[in-house]
């Protein structure tokens, strides 16, 4: 091996490393630019299977990889947030949308007839303005667009490197025999694209390489289908490897994914054997990226067509793949959440960080629970609920524990500005109800010592205690429906309530001291009634303290 030899390997090793690492940081731009829009592209995900479609193929044209799409299927499925009817149809989607970066590689082709038309003689000008504005800019969103050139730019420049490091062997006879050997042998050709995915674990990565091959003319017709069939296959062992370990649904999800692409393959395997066998030419033919490329898309297209209307039966074969189980358990509150917490959404933080905010709001749920059955116990005296209001509240310490795990390792995702405030936000918010969860124990154990000292509150004192629990209560629901919905007008009647919250127990203490002195009620019925106004008043504040989180966001 001659040092020009030498020379060529490193060149095609960084072309490949310059195009893998610019995919990357093309789509982390591109997922911060739309960080926003992937919490409407959740809430879009209904029964409409068309719809899933779409949303597949856009969030796989912004995170650009149908692995990493799928990989999120996986993980929504597990956390019960998707069903597999959904899911059908995101992963139908996905296999569309990361056809774009085919066509992203070819258009170096697409621009032949005019040099100043190839997208490399452009791509040192995309590097060098985006890298003014990641440094120089000062707004986020331009910092994001600034990403995205310099992740495009060195995409091709990588391409360019690539091609170039393998033009002096184009004429060399050990390639044209290998592509022979491929084309004309399906199932190794298959084979060879399964692998080579597996291995780099992008399907656009890997056709991105075969189109590089074919960009120098050494590339049969025939050899290329083959490949680029079982590369669509290989795409699914990302998603296969996530499911491991998973519930029975995302196992079930990722063996959907894998007989999709399967059965799709296998069509267009027995149709490509059939159209070469009855012209040869063809088959021997050179391909060109830009033909990859429609064929890539044309297959994805047509698998689609032919299986959308089989949603159904794609599923009920999963759920031959993978049996039911003979008994399976409900969930509690705390598996639940630790179900929902799946890190196989980190594949977009957007997405994960939606799904935090959301078991945020499950945790200020079952607290909001926990504190409207500490307070009917102590309007009602019945004792009976408090050996559970105590159970809960130690759940509600395991969902901040898992909470704040989840949300560190969320924070070290690639986020945006506005991402990283909700993120510590959320932080603040996780420990405010756990807060509240304290209070709830707090008056449950203040019922206790009531029914064991046998002493009673006057009418009036609680008539009082009504009226600042239900304006409490009241204040924690709206602040929980805040951090939900993201409602300004919530947040608003947080603040009026806290307010009213404040200015009854500062009321209500005056008056109880006045029972107190005149000897309306005991010692020790007055001091834990003052108790239970304090834990009252700390909750509103506590609720105060969440929706001004909401309001510092919006």
């Amino acid at each position: 091996m001659s040092i020009s030899d030498v020379s060529n390997l490193f060149t095609f090793a960084g072309g490949l490393g310059m195009f893998l690492y610019g995919m990357n940081i093309m789509a982390d731009g591109m997922q911060k630019t739309a960080g926003g829009k992937m919490k409407q592209f959740l809430g879009m995900l209904t029964n409409n299977r068309v719809m899933g479609v779409v949303l597949g193929a856009l969030i796989t044209a912004i995170i650009q990889s149908s692995g990493a799409t799928t990989v999120m299927v996986v993980g929504f499925v597990s956390a019960g947030i998707m069903s597999l009817s959904q899911a059908v149809g995101v992963i139908m989607g996905a296999n569309i949308g990361t056809t774009i970066t085919a066509w992203i590689v070819s258009m170096s082709q697409l621009g032949d007839a005019f040099e100043a038309m190839k997208p490399e003689f452009y791509a040192p000008l995309l590097i060098g303005i985006g890298a003014l504005l990641i440094v120089f800019a000062k707004k986020q969103g331009r910092k994001q667009a600034g990403e995205i050139l310099v992740g495009l730019g060195l995409l091709f420049v990588g391409l360019d490197f690539m091609s170039s490091s393998i033009a002096p062997y184009t004429g060399s006879p050990i390639f044209s025999r290998a592509f022979a050997l491929l084309g004309g042998n399906p199932v190794l050709g298959m084979l060879i694209g399964l692998i080579v995915t597996a291995l780099l674990q992008s399907s656009s990565a890997s056709v991105g390489i075969l189109q590089t091959l074919a960009m120098n003319g050494i590339v049969t017709t025939n050899a290329a289908i083959y490949i680029t069939l079982g590369q669509n296959i290989g795409s699914c062992v990302t998603a296969l490897i996530s499911s491991i370990g998973g519930t029975r649904t995302a196992k079930r999800a990722a063996c959907i994914h894998l007989s999709f692409n399967v059965i799709g393959s296998l069509i267009f395997g027995a149709a490509g054997l059939i159209v070469f066998a009855l012209s040869p030419e063809l088959a021997h033919s050179r391909i060109t990226a830009v033909q990859i490329s429609m064929f890539h898309t044309v297959f994805n297209l047509t698998n689609t067509v032919l299986l959308f209307p089989f949603a159904q039966q794609l599923v009920k074969l999963s759920g031959i793949m993978v049996p039911e189980k003979q008994s399976e358990e409900e969930d509690d509150e705390e598996t639940r959440t630790l179900r929902h917490l799946d890190e196989r959404i980190f594949e977009s933080p957007a997405f994960a960080l939606e799904t935090a905010s959301s078991e945020v709001v499950h945790m200020g749920e079952v607290t909001l629970n926990n504190l409207e059955r500490a307070v009917q116990t102590l309007k009602s005296g019945d004792t009976r609920d408090i050996q559970k209001i105590c159970d809960t509240e130690e759940t509600i310490d395991r969902m901040e524990k898992m909470l704040t795990d989840y949300l560190i390792k969320v924070d070290n995702l690639s986020l945006t500005e506005h991402q990283k405030l909700v993120v510590a936000n959320l932080f603040y918010s996780v420990s405010d109800i756990e807060r509240v969860g304290d209070h709830c124990e707090n008056l449950a154990e203040l019922a206790r010592d009531m029914e064991k000292e046998n002493f009673h509150f006057t009418g009036q004192a609680l008539a009082e205690l009504r009226d600042m629990s239900s304006v409490v209560v009241e204040a924690f629901r709206c602040a929980v429906e805040a951090r939900k919905n993201g409602n300004m007008d919530v947040v608003r009647r947080v603040s009026q309530l806290e307010d009213e919250a404040d200015n009854m127990e500062e009321e209500l203490r005056e008056r109880h001291i006045e029972r107190l002195s005149s000897g309306e009620c005991s010692t020790s019925a007055g001091i834990v009634f003052l108790d239970i106004l304090t834990n009252l008043e700390r909750i509103s504040d506590h609720a105060y303290n969440l929706a001004g989180y909401v309001k510092d966001e919006l």
